[in-house]
């Protein structure tokens, strides 16, 4: 009964082997086995340092079952320090669950990762933060399921202030670790808490709270679960992008509740001249914003996630 650090090496054959290192905590006592993810994308490092404490932290003799737990997932991404994707392919590595053994480096990633981590677990948390060039208000997702009573009520145990449910039919974030989760029967969330790439100390405790609390309440991890918190309760959300490049400057920050029509920001070009103004699809509340003016073609702006 111990906490055993390992590593699972991936032969990507054309791009060499990678090496992903976990901790695997084994308990004395029977109990369900949980995954946790983090660093899926490398400069989320709230994330990162919420699992690593959180390991550091664990006594495994309140443990009953198994918790394994992968700091960082994208290697490569993190010791380049690059923003969403993983370098060797420009994939983004959520976008690619549960991957394809006979694809490009990130699907051969995202493969081993699902079929090591992911399959076999009786729960899944995969922890997330506002990356380099974004802004985020902390909030919880799970998937429209045969499991999703059970991802919800992780998600409420999460304790963010927003909880996001996404329609399996309708995806507006597809091939992410939850979704592929979900879709052969393992509920899982992705908590999402920090923003712009920076350590601070409050979202990091945001994610190490959540993190324990559904821990506790999935009963891996000994002692009460605290009491059910406040949290508003969001059916799906629309991502807003901007057909051409230019300068973007967001008027609304995370965290704002937004009417229909109501105008979310502009982009113009490099003169100053506006070409276009962006509005709300639909009423609802602002969820994270890209913080950087620099968008490109196609570039995402913010994401609103839907009133009930």
């Amino acid at each position: 009964m111990n906490i055993e650090r390992r590593s699972i090496i991936i032969d990507t054959v054309k791009d060499g082997k990678l090496e992903i290192p976990y901790f695997d905590i084994k308990g004395e006592r029977p109990g369900p086995k949980l995954t946790v993810l983090s660093g899926v994308h490398g400069c989320e490092y709230t994330s990162i340092a919420a699992v690593r404490e959180f390991v550091r932290d664990l006594d495994p003799s309140q443990v009953s079952g198994r918790i394994v737990a992968v700091p960082v997932v994208n290697v490569p991404g993190f010791w380049a320090r690059s923003a969403f994707v993983v370098p060797v392919d420009g994939k983004n590595l959520n976008r690619s669950f549960p991957g394809d053994p006979q694809g490009t480096f990130t699907d051969v990633l995202a493969h081993n990762i699902f079929t090591e981590f992911i399959v076999g677990a009786d729960y899944v948390v995969d922890l997330h933060a506002g990356d380099l060039p974004e802004a985020l208000e902390p909030f919880s997702m799970y998937e429209g399921s045969a499991v999703e009573s059970v991802s919800r009520g992780m998600a409420v145990a999460y304790g963010a202030g927003h909880i996001v449910r996404q329609d399996a039919a309708a995806r507006t974030v597809a091939g992410t670790s939850c979704a592929a989760a979900a879709d052969i029967g393992i509920p899982g969330i992705i908590g999402e808490s920090g923003q712009n790439g920076l350590l601070d100390r409050a979202a990091i405790d945001i994610h190490l709270a959540g993190l324990r609390n559904v821990a506790r309440s999935i009963g891996v991890l000994d002692g009460d679960p605290w009491p059910v918190r406040d949290c508003q309760e969001h059916q799906g959300w629309c991502w807003l992008r901007t057909e051409h490049a230019g300068w973007w400057a967001p008027v609304v920050q995370t965290g704002s509740t937004v009417e229909s029509g109501e105008l979310l920001g502009t982009i113009s070009d490099v003169w100053g001249g506006v070409r276009e103004e962006v509005r709300a699809p639909e009423a609802g509340t602002v969820i994270f914003v890209t913080s950087s003016p620099a968008v490109g073609d196609d570039g995402l702006l913010l994401g609103i996630v839907l009133n009930t």
